[in-house]
């Protein structure tokens, strides 16, 4: 939702192609994984460990959302660039938040499943 209301604040400014390119993608890419997850497909692809993957998607997604939106927020050529920027910013502190919870909650030498049987 965050990108894609970042998505909008930049379309409407007529920012720079890079900002809505980021903004797209990123929507496109979540919306993805959340699909992935809601339809099981993790389960029935099980030769990808998704988890990881999803959380490469975040630390990548951040850095990227670092620098295009610190961008978007100094030049700030007009009021949609500095609303999208700072839409960019709440993102990036979603996606490490993101980021953070997936790491801790696998375990890479654990089981695969999500419930482990309980002793």
């Amino acid at each position: 939702v965050v990108a894609s209301v970042m998505f909008l604040c930049f379309a409407a400014s007529r920012a720079h192609g890079a900002y809505t390119a980021l903004a797209v993608t990123e929507a496109a890419i979540t919306g993805l994984f959340l699909l992935l997850y809601l339809l099981k497909l993790d389960r029935r692809m099980s030769w990808l460990f998704w988890p990881l993957a999803d959380i490469f998607n975040s630390v990548i997604a951040a850095l990227f959302l670092l620098v295009v939106c610190l961008f978007a927020v100094i030049i700030k050529t007009n009021n949609g660039t500095l609303a999208g920027g700072v839409f960019g910013l709440i993102l990036l502190v979603l996606c490490v938040v993101d980021a953070v919870l997936l790491f801790q909650k696998i375990s890479l030498g654990g089981p695969r499943g999500r419930n482990t049987p309980a002793k």
